[in-house]
């Protein structure tokens, strides 16, 4: 699988989605729909992208699609109320990395540099095959919590992967991401797949990254995931706190 190079690509999407936060929120509907007729779609008159003025990139519009359909809903609305928080994703690795240094306080961790311990490498400093298997711990934790509230229906299942299909996911990919849309949300299971303290931290930051803490749907699967990688109360508060802020 090229699990890394999904990641990597949704996380340089994500560094630039976060460097613009004056648009309230990112609209699904309207991105598909921009995607739609940058490719040709559509019969009604509409043109290209370019004849309508959007000016559309092509691996930005992807990259925000695969992103947004995360946080989507069939209603199509705009994700103002239920942000995805780009800055949580593009750096991951560091904010939990960081976040689990100001939870340690007097403990020490503050002066040790990221990796230096047997806590485990952020996922920027993994090469090889150990990148690949923390990227699809991330893509796991980040569609099962996209799937806490129960939003994501068939169509946009299928249009989720034909979104990670154009970022280059090859065929044994597109195979495990169908089947993490459609297999039952497990906390324990997904726990089980974290390879070290630091993978434990970055699957919940990344979860924070998705859900909406205010939806008690999504809260309690946050809280299920918590106890699932055995995360102290002051440590997830801290990896909430980075999020927000980084969102």
């Amino acid at each position: 699988m090229n699990a890394s190079k999904i990641l990597q690509q949704l996380m340089q999407q994500a560094g630039g989605q976060s460097g613009n936060k004056s648009s309230g929120g990112v609209d699904v509907k309207g991105m598909l729909e921009g995607l739609s007729r940058q490719l040709g779609g559509g019969s009604s008159g509409q043109g290209s992208a370019a004849d309508s003025g959007l000016n559309l990139d092509m691996k930005s519009l992807l990259g925000g699609g695969a992103l947004g359909l995360l946080v989507g809903s069939k209603r199509g609305r705009k994700l103002g109320g239920k942000a995805l928080k780009y800055g949580a994703v593009a750096a991951v690795g560091m904010l939990a990395w960081k976040a689990w240094q100001n939870s340690q306080g007097a403990k020490g961790a503050a002066g040790q540099s990221a990796g230096s311990s047997a806590e485990g490498k952020p996922v920027e400093a993994l090469e090889g095959e150990y990148q690949e298997r923390r990227s699809l711990e991330l893509l796991q934790a980040m569609i099962m919590a996209a799937r806490a509230d129960g939003h994501i229906d068939a169509q946009e299942r299928e249009l989720l992967a034909q979104q990670i299909d154009a970022l280059g996911a090859d065929d044994e990919l597109h195979r495990w991401v169908e089947r993490q849309l459609t297999a039952p949300l497990d906390a324990e299971a997904l726990a089980r797949q974290a390879d070290s303290p630091q993978a434990a931290r970055e699957m919940y930051l990344i979860s924070v990254a998705v859900v909406d803490e205010q939806n008690p749907m999504e809260r309690a699967w946050l809280d299920q995931l918590a106890t699932a990688l055995k995360l102290q109360p002051e440590l997830t508060a801290e990896l909430e706190r980075q999020a927000k802020q980084a969102g």
